[in-house]
């Protein structure tokens, strides 16, 4: 069928405002998706980014998974780094920390304890970290760690009560032990009896999923 010109400048107009306003609705989407959207950076040493483990299979990978299949709309960032202490996390908050982040995981302390590091140089240098992240605004979740039975009862004592003094200090929830539950298990731990395996990180994931759950609920209140 034959159209005169000024029919198909028509049509051509009307496909063009048709196409503009189908893009512009999905632009709308994506932006109330990515507003609705809660991003939560886990920052920690090798227990979070998953050593040894396929990358599906570290923990912000894990929780992600979990957080969704409990309906959750949210993104975990891995920031973890093998070999971190505290101090090195401190080093590097800046530029891991997305412009688009809501909450931050802390997990770091493992190797400052491993290393037997002054616990009140960890604890200062934890304290600078919430206290950053809590300037930015951000929700925190604390995780606690223990130190190893072998350095002695005392180091043992001031190195665990570093986690709860900051969770106090700073009004942030705490999560007593990363690695409760696994610790210790060799069915749940690599050869070397340090880090969680798959199994262990989904041991890890099911215990904490109630307090990231709860700081998630404590994020979509203020954003409401």
């Amino acid at each position: 069928m034959f159209y005169g010109t000024r029919a198909v400048f028509q049509r051509l107009f009307a496909g063009f405002i048709l196409f503009a306003m189908v893009i512009g609705t999905a632009h709308s989407a994506n932006q109330d998706q990515s507003h609705d959207e809660i991003v939560i950076v886990a920052l920690g040493d090798s227990l979070t980014a998953g050593f040894m483990l396929p990358p599906q299979d570290a923990f912000p990978n894990q929780l992600e998974a979990a957080l969704k299949k409990r309906g959750h709309k949210v993104r975990v960032i891995n920031a973890g780094l093998s070999g971190d202490t505290a101090a090195g996390g401190l080093a590097r908050l800046e530029w891991v920390m997305p412009k688009d982040a809501d909450a931050v995981i802390v997990e770091l302390g493992a190797n400052d304890a491993l290393r037997g590091l002054d616990p009140a140089k960890t604890k200062a240098t934890l304290d600078k970290i919430v206290a950053a992240l809590k300037t930015k605004g951000l929700g925190v979740l604390l995780t606690g760690m223990e130190a190893p039975r072998n350095l002695g009862a005392d180091y043992v004592k001031s190195f665990g009560a570093i986690y709860p003094a900051l969770a106090e200090k700073h009004g942030v929830p705490l999560y007593p032990f990363f690695l409760d539950g696994i610790a210790g298990d060799p069915k749940l731990n690599l050869p070397d009896g340090l880090h969680p395996n798959t199994e262990g990180v989904g041991v890890i994931v099911d215990r904490i999923l109630p307090a990231v759950e709860a700081l998630i609920t404590e994020l979509n209140q203020k954003k409401s």
